[in-house]
């Protein structure tokens, strides 16, 4: 592939973004901006069964852990009234708002953002490298 071939790749892939022509995602078809944030962390967690079935990637399975839990406070923060549809609310961000909502407490948010820094972006973006057991003990978190 050349450059003007991944370039071309590149600009379909963010027309069908924009557009949306391709076929949506089965049971994410929903009206209310709150109850999609749930139901994709249900998915995720449902795609993670999958995987964990067919033992290992164990890197994709913290990860979807990790955004299940973020899509999960993100739903109650919506449904609270206490962020907007359309409001980017990045990682760090998420957890403080939750214990803001009062849906725990500031230990368990100082926990939360630990366990993201510490271990989400180590296993993600730099050396560390996930295991069965992280895998396993993230699903149960989420």
């Amino acid at each position: 592939m050349d450059d003007s071939d991944i370039e071309d790749t590149l600009d379909f892939v963010s027309e069908e973004f924009r557009t949306g022509t391709g076929k949506p995602e089965n049971g994410l078809d929903v009206d209310d901006p709150a109850l999609l944030q749930l139901r994709k962390s249900c998915r995720m967690l449902e795609a993670v069964e999958s995987l964990q079935q067919q033992n290992g990637y164990y890197t994709v399975i913290i990860e979807a852990s990790f955004a299940a839990i973020e899509r999960s406070i993100q739903f109650y923060l919506q449904e609270k009234g206490y962020i907007r549809e359309d409001e980017f609310v990045d990682h760090r961000k998420v957890y403080e708002l939750g214990e803001n909502a009062a849906l725990y407490g500031s230990n368990f948010k100082d926990k939360l953002i630990r366990l993201w820094e510490n271990n989400r972006s180590r296993t993600y973006y730099r050396e560390g490298v996930g295991t069965e057991k992280n895998a396993i003990l993230m699903v149960e978190l989420a």
